[in-house]
């Protein structure tokens, strides 16, 4: 038997193509268990995770948006806008945090040294 073997980039684009790896199968799963695994991942973000909010819109957007009304769909719905406005804010405020330090960091001296894992030499 032959063995066809297939490049990285073959690989890369089967794996993109397919969106199984996105998305958790929530078929099996009983409405009133998704609603307390969304309720879960919700206020799991507020323990400095916010990526399980990112998390949270992905797997549970079907459920909340697409899907056919069902009796726990109002709160999934909730869950999920909230999980994005937090993860939005999340974002926003890192990557304003990651700009200001960029900028200012030769500025602020040896307390930016510090916080630094890797220092710079020299100012760019």
């Amino acid at each position: 038997e032959v063995r066809k073997t297939q490049s990285s980039a073959e690989i890369l684009v089967q794996v993109l193509t397919n969106s199984y790896w996105i998305t958790m199968n929530l078929n099996r799963v009983k409405d009133e268990d998704k609603l307390e695994l969304c309720r879960k991942y919700y206020y799991g973000g507020f323990f400095a995770l916010p990526f399980l909010w990112l998390v949270n819109v992905v797997w549970f957007f079907k459920q909340a948006f697409i899907r056919p009304a069902f009796e726990q769909q109002q709160a999934i719905k909730s869950y999920l806008i909230k999980s994005l406005i937090g993860c939005i804010l999340w974002t926003a405020v890192l990557v304003a945090w990651m700009t200001i330090f960029q900028l200012y960091r030769a500025d602020w001296g040896e307390v930016a040294d510090r916080m630094s894992f890797i220092i710079p030499k020299g100012i760019a």
